[in-house]
């Protein structure tokens, strides 16, 4: 696996697709990052167990 790995999500405020890098050496983390079409914070949960990595993005606004 590859210490970065790029992943397509949907923006869980204007709908598009947008590209997100993932760092793989971190294992878990949580991280803000803004939609690069609508600028909105979008919230991103990243797990990584052996080659697998689950992502979920939700809207900053939530928690």
């Amino acid at each position: 696996m590859l210490a970065l790995e790029s992943r397509q999500i949907g923006c869980p405020y204007c709908g598009e697709m947008i590209e997100v890098q993932i760092d793989c050496s971190l294992g878990q983390q949580q991280y803000i990052e803004d939609c690069s079409v609508c600028c909105q914070p979008i919230t991103l949960l990243v797990a990584i167990d052996g080659e697998e990595i689950s992502l979920a993005a939700g809207r900053d606004d939530d928690c």
